[in-house]
């Protein structure tokens, strides 16, 4: 199954080393080089490098998320999860990210009813408020760590403040956040999978809770609308208003958290464009899109094959799991100019990327995170002018989803 020239290629992927978490780009051009699928076997994954590829696959209905509608796990070849799992299977199982249509289309069609672009124009003056307060309190200090004092906590403020989450009770979502997202890493280990059931099952209950609140005392908040949501006389059951609300507060704030300090850490390597954007503000949303493009937080991201496909010759068969490459396929020079270079002024209608993915899978808060995004990035930049980094940042083990432990600035 394997090729000398595959084996070649796949070399310096070496998903769980720390050199290559702090830079995979290097390992990325030579996967381009080599071909356009890779049989890795310490994962048992197709590699898929290229743009064209990784965004063709993304809509291709003979891939899935799952394969539990069409096959049961015995005739996909694959063993069920174990029992102990089951809190984390349930909940991750009835999340949108995690099915296809039909059962996809239906929980989109509700979800969107009550997430709507409304709801989040109506977010913007409290992502505004929110950030400049954690700015100001930051700069106050005269510095500190980035990711810690602004980037994790403004989006997950903002969400608890959309689910109606009472202030009180918010330190809780990042840790289960956290320890449920340790399964989307490659191979996690049993103490990841025990973190994540225990986070899992609290993090149900909690919910559980709350939208019994909001039954009996509906609010403005996103699960009175997910209660009220219908479509005939169809309506969402509470393990899936359980699961979007996990799914939204997973998937809303690991990107915000990451592209930030990612962002941040571009920039302040490239300070010609940190002064670009300081001089042009208007640049801002191409700055956005171009910092999304340069150093995705979501580097990879796994299909099942659920009938054979073929990429440049290679017959991937069905049974098979590919992982698509977001962060080599954003630095393909088949599809971008100078892919390497970290450039503000790229036009966003232009930046292709493939950061919040594609297909019917495209990640549904999208919107929130751009306006997060535009609205972080463009009050540090107004209000903490001369902001530095204090050392280079050390990075979490995790590759799947990468970012830096911390990031230390000062004035």
């Amino acid at each position: 199954m394997t090729s000398t020239a595959s084996k070649a290629s796949t070399s310096l992927f070496r998903p769980w080393e720390p050199s290559f978490v702090t830079d995979p780009y290097p390992a990325y051009e030579a996967l381009r080089a080599g071909g356009r699928a890779h049989w890795f076997e310490p994962t048992n994954q197709w590699l898929i490098p290229h743009h064209d590829d990784v965004s063709a696959l993304l809509r291709d209905r003979r891939l899935g998320r799952t394969y539990l509608h069409r096959f049961t796990h015995e005739e996909f070849g694959r063993q069920a999860p174990p029992p102990e799992h089951e809190p984390f299977v349930t909940l991750n199982g009835e999340g949108m990210l995690d099915l296809e249509d039909p059962a996809h289309a239906r929980i989109r069609r509700l979800v969107s009813k009550a997430f709507t672009p409304r709801m989040v124009e109506d977010l913007a003056p409290t992502v505004t408020r929110l950030a400049g307060e954690l700015i100001t309190s930051l700069r106050a200090d005269g510095g500190g760590d980035l990711l810690a004092r602004v980037a994790e906590p403004l989006p997950v403020a903002v969400i608890a403040e959309m689910l109606g989450v009472p202030p009180a009770d918010r330190g809780l979502l990042r840790p289960w956040s956290a320890a449920i997202t340790g399964m989307f890493e490659l191979n996690p280990s049993e103490e990841t999978a025990r973190l994540a059931v225990r986070a899992s099952e609290e993090f149900s209950a909690y919910l559980r809770e709350l939208i019994a609140v909001r039954r009996r005392e509906p609010g403005e908040d996103l699960i009175s609308a997910l209660i009220a949501a219908h479509d005939g006389g169809d309506v969402l059951s509470e393990q899936e208003m359980i699961s979007t609300c996990v799914l939204l507060l997973n998937a809303g704030h690991e990107a915000t958290v990451n592209t930030t300090v990612l962002g941040w850490l571009a920039l302040f390597h490239h300070p010609d464009q940190l002064a670009v954007l300081q001089r042009n503000p208007e640049r801002l949303r191409d700055g956005v899109e171009e910092m999304l493009r340069y150093d995705t937080p979501l580097q990879l991201f796994e299909r099942w094959v659920l009938d054979d496909i073929e990429v440049d010759g290679t017959v991937v068969p069905r049974g098979s799991e590919v992982a698509l490459l977001f962060g080599s396929a954003n630095r393909d020079p088949a599809r971008f100019t100078d892919p390497d270079r970290f450039d503000v002024t790229r036009p966003a209608a232009d930046n292709k990327h493939v950061s919040f993915g594609a297909g019917i899978h495209y990640c549904l808060g999208a919107p929130l995170a751009r306006l997060e995004l535009v609205t972080s990035f463009g009050t540090l930049l107004r209000d903490a002018p001369g902001m530095r980094l204090v050392e280079e940042p050390k990075w979490r083990p995790g590759y799947v989803i990468r970012g830096p432990e911390e990031m230390l600035v000062t004035w």
